[in-house]
């Protein structure tokens, strides 16, 4: 049976980033309508690990967004409590080879200089932060400000908070628009929403909504997978990677790539990344993608080699050919507004996207420069494989 249903903002995707913006938008007083066809969480977000961190990002546009996110998500924390398991637990890049420990400093220096905190950690000083490292590892640095969320409560709560209404196991299946060209909400397998603004945070398949509104958006799926392991004693004290981490995040490659990323967690598995690679939608299980991910955490923590893994699980991360994710209106379609393409960062970036996202669309300057994030920043003839 269709309804009609009319609001201010209609937001498509129930994400952490779809959840931020209806949280934003309705605190600056908008009504909001949140629709999904899956559940709360039910894509990218159910699968990642919930880290919001500054360490992996070069000084630019999304280091930016960043620091902004990070001081929101600390507001959020204190409004929240312990309800999204908010864990300001720090992050620790560890390199493997002294030429790896220069380079690595090299980049730190570049992000203090644009407002993170970044503190070098001799080799025998890294056993203090993390007693159960490898031996012999030359040094690294220690980021307090990198974070940690379960992104699946996360999500929830700021839906909750928020006051939008939520419409979950609807499909949107157009975006009808006026003559003139702007939207007028968007049509659904269950009735049409009716609103002067769609913001589009449907996030691997953000370039399939911008499509039925007539926009180019080239996001693909990278795919990903991590190990669980059972439940151990707190061993793994911070978010712990190697430095090539950072470059496989910044690689354009479509192969398999794995750097160890290892982190616990308050319930007690230790959680094992990242491996990232483009191949569509295949949800076929790896096992030299998991046999990888194995093997580089056992390197950085040897202790692991006698834990046994409890499962995996893949989700797939909206790639944008320029790493940076596609963030307010689009000059082409009035009352279109886009929240999509974070890649593995959609979690740590939601809140400052949404908050940007509810500047925009109250008309008022937002507190950052949106222009590497225009929308409409790529040639519509482009074809990324």
């Amino acid at each position: 049976m269709s309804e009609r249903l009319t609001c201010d903002v209609v937001v498509v995707g129930a994400g952490m980033v779809g959840a931020a913006c209806a949280l934003y938008a309705a605190r600056a007083g908008l009504d909001v309508v949140l629709v999904d066809r899956g559940p709360v969480a039910g894509g990218t977000t159910g699968a990642g690990e919930g880290n919001l961190l500054v360490s992996d990002k070069e000084p630019g546009p999304e280091l930016d967004l960043a620091l902004l996110s990070g001081r929101l998500w600390t507001e959020l924390a204190e409004e929240f409590g312990r309800a999204i398991e908010y864990e300001a637990k720090g992050g620790v890049v560890v390199a493997s080879s002294p030429g790896g420990l220069i380079a690595l400093e090299r980049f730190a220096d570049g992000q203090r200089a644009a407002g993170v905190v970044a503190e070098p950690v001799a080799g025998d000083d890294l056993y203090s932060l993390e007693p159960h490292l490898a031996h012999g590892l030359p040094g690294g640095v220690h980021y307090p400000q990198d974070s940690q969320v379960m992104p699946a409560l996360a999500a929830a709560h700021l839906v909750r908070a928020s006051g939008a209404r939520l419409l979950t196991g609807r499909t949107v299946t157009d975006v009808p628009k006026a003559p003139d060209g702007s939207v007028l909400g968007v049509r659904t397998d269950c009735g049409d929403i009716h609103a002067p603004a769609v913001v589009n945070a449907a996030g691997t398949w953000g370039g399939e909504l911008a499509a039925l509104a007539g926009a180019h958006l080239p996001v693909l799926p990278r795919r990903g997978f991590v190990l669980v392991t059972e439940p151990l004693p707190r061993m793994v004290r911070h978010k712990v990677y190697a430095a090539d981490y950072v470059a496989d995040v910044a690689s354009d490659s479509a192969a398999l790539q794995t750097s160890p990323v290892v982190e616990g967690t308050a319930a007690g598995p230790v959680l094992i990344g990242a491996s990232r690679e483009r191949v569509g939608f295949d949800r076929t299980f790896s096992l030299p993608a998991v046999r990888a991910l194995a093997a580089g955490a056992t390197r950085l923590f040897p202790f692991l080699a006698d834990a046994h893994a409890m499962r995996s699980y893949l989700g797939f991360r909206p790639y944008m050919p320029d790493h940076l994710p596609a963030v307010g209106p689009d000059a082409r379609v009035p009352g279109l507004y886009h929240a999509c393409g974070h890649e593995g960062a959609g979690i740590g970036l939601a809140t400052g996207t949404g908050h940007l996202i509810a500047q925009t669309l109250t008309a008022k300057t937002p507190d950052l420069d949106l222009t590497p994030f225009r929308p409409d920043r790529f040639p519509d003839a482009e074809e990324v494989v």
